[in-house]
């Protein structure tokens, strides 16, 4: 094979390059499956967030569009990967979960020992679950718990019933079902895919380490590991198998490796890129390594959990942010942005036209409120 000249990357190529290949540089994708399509799997425990995580990647989507798309099952909710919550495509949830459960009920063991979710329990809760579900009926978790407890299962409730269904959706027996209001409800998997086309990669492993790259490169074999729950010797023979399809080079002391045929921007133009990202946005999640770097006086204190949306300035984090609907003759979001001292004028205006284009994406009026971060 002829080799391949590497281009030399420094760090403000890398953090450029992923602006681009997720889709916040202004090229936008055509619709919110799509995006899943790119990342393979959105992290969405807090789940109106990612829905704006995939109207900020996708052109002209709503929330009410994605809210459709889901209750249609264009879009999947499930554990898969790692404990929490991701959406998904119908026809990658079969694959990824067959290659990942394992790894996460390990993850859980401890868990299912303490609440009592063994073998024995499980089988049951799976055929009471098709029960129930079978038909196309679809029930909310607290539902499922009365079912349960009406059945003769002991203590379906709290963190046992939490993990009773979390084992179900791993097992692909259930899977998210249509919202009811604010409410998420579970459906039988094999009903929710009906005649859906459904993807049976020959090499799962390798696959899912390519599909990573493609929506997250450039990007590690490590930063692959935290995301996809793998061990490390699981990920690098995976790498390997299909190293000749990506490029890499070496940053810092970090191998990292990106789609050739994946959108590229110079960091010139990234600085010009202002993005209010919401928490668990795969751009801040995925890159524990080698991320964007908190501006000067960033209001967040560094040694604390983020437990809001980044504000990112071009290559730099440089706040904070959270929204609050509020519903009355005109609905409205409230935007509560907290900024580094050094943010300019012209990335504060930025911040507007972004906050501007959420409540878009909601229908609803924009309100800026100042906040200092806690």
């Amino acid at each position: 094979m002829k080799p391949v000249e590497t281009p030399a990357l420094d760090r403000d190529s890398v953090l450029a390059r992923r602006i681009a290949t997720q889709r916040l540089d202004g090229t936008p994708l055509p619709s919110a499956p799509a995006v899943v399509d790119l990342l393979t799997c959105v992290q969405a425990q807090e789940w109106a967030y990612a829905f704006w995580s995939l109207g900020m990647r996708s052109a002209g989507s709503t929330h009410a569009g994605i809210v459709a798309a889901f209750d249609a099952g264009d879009l999947l909710r499930t554990h898969v990967l790692r404990p929490t919550w991701h959406l998904v495509a119908p026809a990658d949830i079969g694959w990824i979960l067959a290659a990942t459960a394992d790894r996460v009920h390990q993850k859980n063991a401890g868990m299912y020992r303490r609440e009592g979710v063994d073998a024995a329990t499980t089988a049951r809760t799976s055929d009471l679950l098709v029960a129930m579900l079978e038909g196309g009926r679809s029930l909310t978790r607290s539902e499922i718990g009365e079912h349960l407890a009406a059945a003769g299962v002991e203590a379906p409730v709290g963190m046992r019933l939490t993990y009773l269904v979390m084992r179900a959706e791993l097992d692909g027996l259930i899977v998210s079902g249509p919202l009811r209001g604010q409410q998420h409800t579970y459906a039988l998997l094999t009903e929710r895919l009906a005649d859906r086309p459904v993807r049976t990669p020959d090499d799962p492993l390798a696959e899912l380490w390519l599909r990573f790259v493609v929506g997250h490169g450039p990007t590690s074999v490590r930063d692959f590991v935290r995301w996809s729950s793998l061990t490390l010797t699981a990920a690098r023979a995976a790498a390997s198998r299909v190293a000749d399809r990506l490029e890499s080079a070496t940053v810092g002391e970090e191998e990292l490796w990106w789609d050739p045929a994946a959108p590229v921007i110079e960091p010139a133009a990234a600085r010009a890129i202002v993005r209010l990202l919401p928490l668990y946005d795969e751009l801040p999640l995925s890159y524990p390594r080698l991320n964007f770097p908190l501006a000067a006086g960033h209001p967040h204190p560094p040694d604390d959990d983020l437990r809001w949306g980044s504000v990112n300035a071009g290559l730099v984090n440089v706040g904070v942010w959270r929204r609050t609907m509020v519903d009355g003759r005109r609905r409205t979001v409230r935007g509560a942005v907290a900024l580094a001292p050094g943010t300019t004028a012209r990335q504060r205006a930025a911040v507007d036209t972004e906050l501007e284009r959420l409540a878009q994406f909601l229908d609803a009026e924009p309100v800026r409120e100042e906040w200092n971060g806690r």
